[in-house]
């Protein structure tokens, strides 16, 4: 009420509409005669809407290559004939006025895409609205229909997918909410999507028989479409990447009892009459809308860490990231709660296209307060990092006791530290080291199950404490593959930024002694440095052939074509990340004892180990030098990937826990 009685302009001027005013004058529209995908956008008048959605479209666009297809019911006005002069339109003429239903399936008919898109003539589309779409059925082989995320000209959420409740009526989930409140930017199942920007492919459309008739000419036939894909084993899914701006109202009204919308209430009654049974499993009337929301969903799970993971960051990131991506896949839905209480809009989109909301600043406080208020939803907490853990198990306990509390290690920082210590002799890191071993003992004690990545730390845990259930889940890496043979590559490799204390060690150590000697033997040899680095550190480290590249959005590019990847860590703990990529595409490997640590590695077989600066120079020109050499690194570290750090591997981990 607060909303709808509040004063607000009638266009958000962020969103770049078009004018409906604008003097018409003929264009055309980039389409393909092999579409992948056929937007079908039924019409009954309002030109000037169907000319502000057409050149939106214009503007936008989509990677995809799509053909337009314009219905036009029986218009009063002259639709057709301005239409006709809309370059790469396919217009369509319906006899008389047939109604949404029949004009959606005469679209379809005509259709030549492998995707259907029914479009509302009333919208106006913006960036990658549609190719979102489609990453949505390429992420999901579940996925039988796509939905935009709907906003009105005035900037307000309308729609981030529907809910049906048992009694056969439905709900715009976030309707009137801020369009970038984080508790709508997070992909999930739904039980429909409007019409008004739905995506579905031809061949499920032409299954179920289109949009049903018996909803002529319009209403519900969207929830019941959705209805009949799930009875396929498909989903319905909201994605919110896709952007679209909805004139409510426009094609239909708002009046129940005239116009289009008379037949609202009926049609709910021939929806109900059809899917009785299915309906019995849907929400009760009254349900709260949160829990609505995750009906169909086991359970939740908040997932808390120091900052929101970036995987192009570091290796905890990017192995955070997967856990998230599976527990998704596992049918658990997960929040994710940054310490420092900041996401970027950026991270809160990568997250949500994970199936991951994302509980942040300004929406969320502090994670004590919103314990309060949802932790008994809870079926498990995750806590990363003793840090982290420490300060928040107690109120986990207090405010959640049903909820599984899982302490994630994310490596034991009291091994790193301690092995940092020794290394430089300070006593002041061996005093910090004795800290963190105190309390992360402590943790372990107190959750349910804790997680180690590495078998060493799962072996050294099990001697310190034998009462306590500790699983390995190590990092997740996908193979990538070699690209290039061994005679296109040359050059080193170093993946890792500066600011993590092994890595800054392990640079300077190449940077003083390692990459002086090798170019004694290899004057043109570079050292590629993959990660983010301060300024005072791109000063210490510039030495002839060190090319420090900062942070970079993907690293296929120079592992595709290095010989070589280093890992000379003198100090640390877990299991590397740099290794794990490096032989993800296939690249060799010459890494420390410390480094190559609970990973399963075989010196000679998969990894070269060099423990001092002259088995780093020998191992470079072992590589450059024997082909057949290379090519058995380069398979076996692919196969150690395979084995012990796949999607797999930590998926049953993730059932052993949380079953």
């Amino acid at each position: 009420m607060r909303q709808e009685f509040q004063s607000r302009p009638a266009r958000d001027d962020a969103l770049d509409l078009l004018p409906l005013d604008a003097p018409f004058a003929p264009f055309a529209l980039s389409v393909s005669e092999q579409p992948q995908v056929s937007l079908i956008i039924p019409i009954h008048g309002k030109l000037a809407y169907t000319l502000a959605c057409l050149r939106s479209l214009q503007r936008h666009g989509a990677q995809a290559a799509f053909e337009v297809i314009v219905v036009d019911d029986a218009s009063p006005d002259d639709s057709a004939a301005r239409l006709a002069q809309v370059g790469g339109l396919r217009l369509l003429c319906n006899p008389g006025n047939l109604g949404f239903v029949d004009s959606c399936n005469a679209g379809a008919a005509a259709a030549r895409g492998e995707f259907l898109l029914f479009l509302n003539n009333d919208t106006q589309l913006t960036a990658g609205w549609l190719d979102a779409l489609l990453r949505c059925f390429a992420d999901h082989a579940d996925c039988g229909i796509a939905g935009s995320r709907l906003v009105y000209p005035d900037g307000r959420l309308q729609e981030a997918g529907a809910l049906v409740f048992a009694d056969g009526s439905c709900w715009n989930t976030g309707r009137f909410e801020p369009r970038q409140a984080a508790a709508f930017r997070w992909r999930r199942e739904v039980d429909y999507v409007s019409g008004a920007a739905l995506l579905i492919r031809q061949e499920t459309f032409r299954r179920i028989g289109g949009f049903d008739r018996r909803y002529a000419p319009a209403y519900y036939e969207d929830v019941d479409l959705a209805f009949a894909v799930r009875q396929l084993g498909l989903r319905a899914y909201y994605e919110p990447a896709s952007t679209v701006i909805h004139c409510e109202g426009i094609s239909a009204g708002t009046d129940l009892e005239r116009g289009m919308k008379r037949h609202q209430r009926p049609n709910q009654a021939k929806f109900v009459d059809k899917w009785t049974a299915e309906l019995a499993a849907q929400p009760p009337v009254g349900t709260p809308i949160g829990q609505a929301i995750r009906w169909r969903r086991r359970g939740r799970v908040l997932v808390v860490d120091a900052m929101t993971p970036e995987p192009a960051r570091d290796s905890g990131s990017l192995r955070l990231c997967a856990i998230l991506g599976l527990l998704d896949e596992q049918g658990w839905s997960t929040a994710f709660l940054p310490d420092d209480g900041r996401a970027s809009p950026a991270e809160i989109d990568a997250l949500g296209a994970l199936g991951c909301e994302v509980l942040c600043k300004p929406e969320v406080a502090d994670l004590p307060q919103w314990l309060r208020q949802q932790g008994h939803e809870l079926h498990a907490v995750i806590l990363c990092r003793h840090t982290v853990a420490g300060q928040y198990a107690a109120a986990v306990r207090r405010h959640a006791p049903q909820a599984r509390l899982i302490f994630d290690t994310v490596d034991l920082h009291f091994l790193r530290e301690g092995r940092a210590a020794e290394l430089g002799g300070s006593a002041a890191l061996a005093r910090q080291s004795e800290a963190a071993r105190r309390s992360e003992l402590a943790l372990i004690e107190q959750a349910d199950v804790s997680l180690v990545v590495s078998p060493h730390e799962q072996d050294l845990l099990a001697q310190l404490l034998p009462q306590a259930r500790v699983e390995l889940l190590s990092n997740i890496h996908t193979v990538h593959g070699c690209q290039r043979p061994h005679g296109q590559r040359r050059d080193l490799v170093f993946i890792g930024g500066h600011g993590h204390p092994p890595n800054s060690d392990a640079l300077r150590w190449i940077a003083t002694e390692i990459l002086p000697r090798l170019r004694d033997a290899l004057p043109d040899i570079r050292v590629h440095v993959l990660g983010d680095m301060s300024d005072a550190a791109r000063r210490e480290l510039a030495v002839p052939g060190m090319e420090l590249h900062g942070r970079v959005a993907d690293l296929a590019p120079w592992l595709d074509a290095c010989l070589a990847s280093l890992a000379p860590l003198r100090f640390g703990a877990g299991v590397k990340g740099k290794i794990n990529m490096a032989m993800s595409h296939g690249v060799p490997v010459i890494a420390t004892p410390i480094a190559v640590e609970g990973m399963r590695l075989t010196d000679g077989r998969d990894v070269l180990v060099a423990s001092d600066v002259a088995g780093f120079v020998d191992a470079v020109l072992l590589l450059q030098r024997n082909e057949a050499l290379w090519q058995q690194l380069s398979a076996g570290g692919q196969d150690n990937v395979r084995q012990h750090f796949s999607p797999a591997a930590a998926a049953a981990t993730l059932h052993r826990v949380l079953d």
